[in-house]
This record gives structure tokens, sequence and C-alpha cells, in this order.
């Protein structure tokens, strides 16, 4: 196991209203295939601006960047979601180290000083 913090990636993207559910039936595949088979994937989370219907963000956390950037790099990757990229307008992703991290009950600094 990697002792770097953990990472999360996050897609700012444009998919056209007509297009929104074709857009989710894609993420849907892409997602259950990741969360059951690529190794260091955490958990993601598909959202939709509640001001602007064409806007949505992806995140995904990752046990490290290291692993994210192994499956962007894998040869199933662009096969896998291209059927959901086909959807988007424009496209953005971020790429961030977990600093700190809060819940309910805990709260974990993972570098740096508090």
């Amino acid at each position: 196991m990697s002792d770097a913090p953990r990472g999360r990636v996050v897609f700012l993207i444009r998919v056209p209203a007509e297009r929104s559910q074709e857009f989710l039936d894609a993420y849907e595949k892409v997602r259950y295939l990741v969360a059951e088979g690529v190794p260091g994937h955490v958990k993601d989370q598909v959202c939709r601006s509640a001001t602007d219907p064409e806007q949505w963000l992806i995140t995904s956390e990752w046990r490290d960047l290291a692993d994210f950037e192994a499956w962007e790099r894998s040869p199933d990757h662009r096969e896998l979601v291209g059927p959901m990229r086909d959807c988007f307008t424009e496209a953005r992703s971020l790429r961030f180290v977990i600093h700190t991290s809060t819940t309910a009950t805990t709260s974990t600094t993972t570098g740096g000083q508090r």
C-alpha cells in the first residue's frame, strides 16, 4: 500500500440537456467497472448543477494519484470512457492531493501543517 496521500480527480463538463440520459447511462457502465476492477479507486460521484442543467461535475477519490494515472494510461481506458466523452461539449479535469478530510465525527490531516 502506498504512503502517498489520497488523490481527488475533478472533471467539470458540459452535456447538452438532450444528451443527459445518454451521458448518465454511459457513466453507469463506467462507474461499476471502475469500482469493481480498477486498483486504487476509492469512490466517485456525479453531480448536476442546481442552476445550469448542462453543467456536470464528476469527482473520484483514489488511494493516490498514481493509481488514477495508471488507469488513465491503460489500453481499456479510452474505449471504456468513449461513449461518455462523446456526450461532452466541454471538459476540464483537475487533480488534487487530499490534504484534510472532515466527516461528521472525525477530522484528519494527511500532509502539511494545520
